[in-house]
């Protein structure tokens, strides 16, 4: 059963069980301090492929496959898949998945896409309408680069406020039957749509904050709860700016989270690499530390109770061209063992 708290925040009674999850990373991704949490480390960006685009969908493929290893299902097992990137029309995940044969619904929430596709499965899973869902999402650095900004080989240079799009996929199977030693999704917070203004598409950090502060306090508002009385709160990947702007917006709403505040984006890579500046950003960002690291420090019970949210900055390469602002957004995830 579904219940509704508050203005945007839904209650699972039962809990959906995440029982299999993974979490895939890129070579650069592999230098930092999170290396030993990835299932699979890709050292070859092209994977085996001619294009970038195919190397991205290979992520995909192979984090799906792995989680449903670890789920101990097949593809057949799986009713419905919640799949996206941030490439037009989200062809990393068309392309990608086809060949497992499992009802799709693509997803589009810019960087917010795994957050998204967990609630998405989780909602399936707690009406009834399936046994088991999957969600997975993935970016690529070089496939983010040629569409976003400059080819590779331009050699543009970045703004210190720019950040490095992660390389990565991850994915979530999340199933009906009451597992006790797996995660389990508690509470969901959708996000609003939220503008101020902020049209630097290498500061997206300072784009994506206004959302999360919102997200965060919707929540909390809803729930009635604080942010001590959860273990650790996680971002997506607002970076070392989006994180600043984050912490200053809600101190301003007398909320503090400096004391127990990760985010994935400054997580995933080591802190003296001056080619990430800001930290990392993507689908993957998220994806790949959820997968990889989050929920394997909660079912080892090293984290017990954690709220995850992934922030989406969502532009178009066109609104770029026409020096549209950029809109973003924020979704939230309880979890908990």
């Amino acid at each position: 059963m579904i219940e509704r708290l508050g203005s945007s925040t839904i209650c699972f009674s039962k809990k959906p069980s995440i029982v299999g999850f993974s979490g895939i990373a890129g070579k650069k991704e592999a230098q930092g301090p999170l290396k030993d949490d990835f299932d699979k480390i890709i050292y070859d960006m092209h994977v085996g492929q001619d294009t970038w685009e195919k190397a991205e969908s290979t992520l995909q493929r192979e984090a799906l496959s792995i989680a449903m290893q670890k789920a101990k299902c097949s593809a057949s097992d799986v009713d419905f898949l919640f799949a996206g990137d941030l490439l037009n029309q989200c062809i990393s995940s068309s392309y990608g998945l086809k060949d497992f044969s499992i009802p799709y619904l693509g997803q589009y929430g810019a960087c917010s896409t795994m957050v998204q596709g967990l609630i998405m499965a989780s909602v399936m899973v707690e009406s009834g309408a399936s046994h088991i869902s999957a969600c997975v999402t993935s970016s690529h650095f070089c496939s983010a680069e040629r569409q976003y900004r400059f080819p590779l080989d331009y050699g543009g240079q970045r703004p210190q406020s720019s950040q490095w799009t992660v390389t990565g996929a991850g994915c979530c199977v999340v199933s009906d039957e009451d597992m006790k030693l797996c995660p389990k999704v508690c509470k969901a917070t959708v996000g609003k749509i939220v503008d101020l203004g902020v049209n630097d598409q290498n500061n997206m950090g300072a784009a994506m904050a206004p959302a999360a502060a919102d997200t965060l306090l919707r929540f909390f508002r809803d729930t009635a709860t604080k942010p001590l009385d959860y273990d650790m709160i996680y971002t997506g990947d607002l970076g070392k700016i989006g994180s600043a702007l984050l912490h200053e917006l809600l101190q301003k709403e007398g909320v503090d989270i400096t004391r127990n505040h990760k985010d994935c984006g400054v997580m995933i890579f080591d802190c003296k690499d001056a080619d990430v500046h800001a930290g990392g950003s993507g689908c993957g960002c998220c994806g790949s530390v959820l997968g990889g690291h989050i929920l394997k420090n909660i079912e080892e019970k090293k984290l017990r109770n954690v709220l995850v949210m992934a922030t989406g900055a969502l532009l178009s390469p066109t609104s770029v061209q026409q020096n549209e602002t950029i809109p973003s957004i924020a979704h939230l995830v309880n979890i908990v063992i």
